[in-house]
């Protein structure tokens, strides 16, 4: 026998499209089974009325037989023989009549009443399992619906304990309806084979036996075909019976696991968290604006592919497009007294989709996943390698180690005022490498707190409202003029987004901004915190100023001459960092270290950085400004442009990176 196809009652509990998708089919081959069996029996049942009105025509055929001798015909005579012959005829016929209501009666028990059975028990079983199933699933939506809007705050346990249980009961009952139903369906594969088989072979055991009686016209060629389709269907009950068994055991088996399996956000106290994920699949509730103020939230299926994250409605046969993952950065938020919802950000700042897990679990491993596809891990030709190692440098943070591992000259710009020789080669600026790198406890005190952001928001918001001058550790003013950048003979922008700053013990080699880059990455992976502040970095031959992009507020504003150090990643070029020496009220100096990502290669940033100290070097020497400026190319309107300077954004909209002009 060809193989059987099968639903795998592993999938029931997950319940995913691919499931759904799956069977729809099985569900379509069951309603097709349905109306050719009921066609089939119409045309069983019109064989067995045909079979019935030959037995009543033979009777009534005989009784008009020997009603020709009590007919009073005028001419009657001679009629002996005639009648006779009736009467012969007539018992003739009554034989044929036992033989047919013989023939009808087991064309009753052998054709029509194994269909009649099939269509009542097997497919009518099939159809209520189904009316279960969909019950069942709608029972699961809604408690799965009512359990997404519990409060996030101030929550009564006891109200999230009995949705929780109601949640689980639905959940199981959903289970055991969908393995019952799974279980019908593939025994249904193996029943329609029997049912088309058997009532054919009553059929022409009926005949066979007819015929036999009346004449010997079925030689034994017949018999030993209906033997072996009749051995055929006995080969197949035996299958049913052990695939039945087999369904039976697996079916103890998935209903026998542990409650958690049911229960959403079982190990919520410490869950297992996988965070080197570089695909992810399942059941998210989407956000979706109806109104000026409304919202709705629809429970989807969403999985990743390559780059993008996909979206399939349950019942679809495949996904669709819902954001391109590439650069964009995801965290989590508060949104409408929800739990464990996070949001995607675009890679040019906008908000994206906002979506909800089910537990903490699903929501911290949703965020892991999206930021490890951001940073295009999947393109690596080993992405979980990657993945791993950049989670196991996350978790190895937490110890003070050495900065990098990697142990080569640097590639990158830097600028080392004390101790580092420059040399000027291919238009890169490229220090010589040091005799031996320094620990990660001489560059970072063990401990060292790590600020992530610059400003709250509502601090900002208050003091704006406030009307006051505002100020923060970094220096931040309310100028929204910067009469020093028009005498500037530099004048640059960058767009960079803040990841972090430090405390540092030296500002002696470029080692402690690798350091600091390291710790502030990790402290971030480990913490989950992927919110970062865009701004303007204003590069100027006096200063470094940083810009806020919607209102024009100078953040923070560092003399260009207070900067010792500052470098590019060896890795990664969008990572940059400067070292700055603050004078204290107490006549000593600190230290502070100041990590950004940037839209472009941090290179040209630690160029415009080096130009600027170059500029303010040779400002007291006229013939040295002179030759310095004239070794920096100019547009055709008569502006300096800087190495390698090429708008980066991804629309290439020129108003979104200034490029690194220069105006003399």
């Amino acid at each position: 026998m060809p193989a059987v196809d099968k639903l795998l009652l592993e999938e029931a509990l997950q319940d995913s499209p691919q499931t759904r998708s799956l069977l729809s089919v099985f569900e379509e081959d069951a309603g097709t089974l349905t109306d050719y069996t009921n066609q089939l029996l119409q045309a069983m049942q019109r064989v067995y009325g045909a079979q019935n009105e030959m037995c009543l025509a033979t009777q009534q055929l005989s009784k008009q037989l020997l009603a020709y001798e009590k007919q009073n015909f005028a001419l009657g005579k001679g009629d002996e023989e005639v009648i006779s012959t009736l009467h012969y005829f007539s018992k003739v016929v009554d034989e044929l009549n036992v033989l047919h209501t013989e023939l009808a009666k087991q064309l009753a028990d052998t054709m029509v009443l194994p269909i009649i059975q099939f269509r009542e028990k097997d497919l009518t079983e099939v159809s209520t399992l189904k009316d279960l199933f969909g019950l069942a699933s709608n029972e699961h939506d809604l408690s799965m619906a009512k359990y997404s809007r519990l409060p996030k705050k101030k929550e009564n346990e006891k109200v999230k304990t009995e949705v929780g249980k109601e949640v689980a009961a639905a959940r199981r009952k959903q289970h055991l309806s969908s393995l019952q139903y799974y279980c019908a369906l593939n025994a249904l594969q193996y029943r329609k084979r029997m049912a088309m088989m058997e009532p054919m072979i009553g059929f022409a055991h009926g005949q066979i036996n007819f015929f036999k009686k009346g004449a010997e016209m079925f030689s034994k060629h017949m018999d030993s075909f209906l033997s072996s389709v009749a051995d055929m269907v006995q080969s197949i009950q035996v299958e049913l019976e052990a695939e039945a068994e087999k369904m039976r055991v697996s079916q103890q088996e998935f209903l026998s696991v542990d409650e958690s399996v049911y229960t959403p956000d079982s190990d919520v106290a410490a869950p297992q968290i996988n965070r080197n994920l570089i695909q992810k699949a399942g059941y998210l509730n989407l956000r979706n604006k109806t109104g000026l103020v409304t919202t709705t939230w629809e429970r989807l299926y969403f999985f990743t592919q390559g780059g993008n994250l996909m979206c399939q409605p349950r019942g679809a046969v495949a996904g669709g497009l819902i954001q391109d993952l590439d650069n964009c950065s995801v965290m989590a938020v508060d949104c409408e007294d929800r739990r464990y919802c996070f949001q995607i950000t675009t890679p040019n700042g906008k908000s994206g989709i906002i979506l909800q897990a089910e537990s903490r679990k699903e929501n911290e491993e949703w965020i892991c996943a999206i930021n490890n596809i951001s940073r295009q891990i999947y393109l690596t030709d080993n992405p979980e390698a990657v993945a791993i190692k950049l989670n196991q440098t996350a978790l190895q943070a937490v110890t003070p180690i050495t900065s990098f591992g990697k142990k080569q000259e640097s590639s990158c710009p830097s600028q080392n005022l004390k101790n580092s020789e420059m040399e000027n080669e291919n238009d890169k600026i490229v220090p010589k490498a040091t005799a031996s790198l320094p620990k990660a406890e001489e560059l970072i005190a063990p401990g060292t707190p790590i600020q992530f952001d610059i400003v709250l928001p509502a601090t900002e918001f208050l003091d704006q409202n406030r009307g006051s001058r505002r100020t923060n550790p970094f220096g931040e003013t309310e100028d929204e003029s910067f009469p020093e950048a028009e005498d500037s003979l530099l004048q640059q922008m960058f767009i960079v987004r803040f990841l972090g700053s430090m405390a540092v013990k030296t500002d002696s080699t470029t080692e402690v901004i690798y350091e600091a880059m390291r710790q502030v990455l990790a402290a971030r992976a480990i913490h989950n915190i992927f919110r970062m502040t865009e701004s303007h970095l204003m590069v100027t031959s006096q200063s470094l100023r940083l810009i806020d992009p919607q209102t024009q507020v100078s953040r923070a504003n560092f003399e260009l001459t207070s900067v010792t150090q500052f470098a590019a990643h060896q890795d990664n070029k969008r990572l940059v960092g400067f070292v700055i020496r603050i004078p204290e009220s107490t006549g000593e100096e600190s230290l502070s270290t100041y990590i950004f990502e940037s839209n472009s290669e941090g290179e040209k940033i630690c160029y415009a950085i080096n130009l600027g100290k170059e500029i303010i070097e040779v400002q007291k020497d006229p013939e040295a400004l002179a030759q310095l400026m004239l070794s920096i190319p100019l547009t055709n309107d008569g502006k300096y442009v800087l190495l390698n300077d090429q708008p980066d954004d991804n629309d290439g909209n020129p108003s979104e990176h200034r490029g690194a002009e220069s105006e003399a």
